[in-house]
């Protein structure tokens, strides 16, 4: 069996990766929710993360930011 004729996954054949595709299914699924769950869905969305520069091979102090920074 070659390369052509092998079965290739729905998101590789769209031209997109795995994240991406579990992200806009991730989307979808929390648009669908009713109340409560779509706003406590909503609340587990953020995404924080620590960014930290480096200057003459040294890390400068961290710091934590959102996603919508």
């Amino acid at each position: 069996m070659s390369a052509t004729t092998a079965a290739v996954p729905f998101w590789r054949a769209a031209g997109m990766t795995y994240i991406g595709c579990s992200n806009i299914c991730a989307a979808l699924v929390r648009n669908c929710l009713k109340e409560p769950f779509k706003s406590e869905a909503a609340s587990r969305e953020k995404v924080h993360f620590s960014v930290a520069k480096w200057a003459d091979g040294k890390q400068e102090k961290p710091t934590v930011r959102t996603d919508d920074e």
